[in-house]
């Protein structure tokens, strides 16, 4: 790889590993969340984000008990940045485009109190629009893992002339 050309993913042995090293280096906000590239496929991608308390919302319980929701915001996040970035996944030339969100989607099934796995599979990618639905799931105090949110974006492909 030279420095005027861009890479491929046929340049490294580990693509998850690229994706982390862009996300700790160029995305600060998603690298303070935690996130982290757990898979890659053709057409599909996880992302997770660790439970953490400075990402919470505490609701006054009766009992004054149990864990912080997780900010609905967070779900959003994983939501959008890996619908976004699975449709790299079905591009073959996944470097040479720029992609913008134009439209995002979520809905919220129940509370988030635990760790979120988000999974994107891209539906299309078009010339100039691609889209993803994404499952965010949540693993409960007690170890079960449940769906906390889905959702669908539709973002815009920029592609070199």
């Amino acid at each position: 790889m030279t420095d005027d050309t861009q890479p491929t993913p046929e340049e490294f042995a580990d693509l998850e590993n690229l994706l982390q090293y862009f996300i700790e280096e160029n995305q600060e906000f998603l690298s303070w969340i935690g996130t982290t590239v757990e898979h890659i496929g053709e057409g599909t991608m996880t992302l997770s984000v660790p439970y953490d308390e400075k990402l919470s919302n505490k609701r006054p319980t009766p009992s004054g008990d149990g864990r912080a929701d997780l900010h609905g915001g967070i779900a959003a996040t994983l939501i959008d940045t890996a619908g976004g970035l699975a449709l790299r996944t079905a591009m073959d030339n996944p470097f040479d485009a720029r992609i913008a969100t134009i439209n995002l989607n979520v809905n919220y099934l129940r509370p988030a109190v635990g760790d979120l796995v988000a999974t994107a599979n891209v539906i299309r990618v078009g010339g100039s629009v691609g889209v993803s639905e994404i499952m965010v799931e949540s693993t409960t105090p007690d170890g079960e893992t449940r769906e906390v949110a889905t959702g669908q974006g539709a973002f815009r492909i920029f592609r070199p002339e």
